[in-house]
């Protein structure tokens, strides 16, 4: 299910994304933050602070928020990525 996330990233420029969980395009709105998915893809996050560690996969919308809550400032995710808890 395509959930929305809106953040910065560390210079300021803001982006607002959905996240569709498709292996084409796991990220539509910012070519930035697309960029930052394939820079990460298949390599281990943990989806929290205390894990579990998962390989960053495009089709798994888990793994995807881990990477923008990692790499960006997540300001808010509207809707649910499955592994995440409740979004905003």
């Amino acid at each position: 299910m395509p959930f929305t996330v809106t953040g910065t990233f560390d210079d300021g420029a803001a982006y607002t994304v959905q996240v569709t969980g498709r292996a084409d395009r796991p990220v539509i709105g910012s070519r930035r933050v697309a960029a930052l998915m394939v820079l990460h893809q298949g390599r281990p996050i943990t989806l929290s602070p205390t894990g579990p560690l998962r390989k960053v996969s495009p089709t798994d919308e888990a793994t995807v928020l881990a990477v923008l809550r990692e790499y960006t400032n997540v300001i808010e995710d509207r809707g649910v990525a499955p592994g995440c808890g409740s979004g905003a």
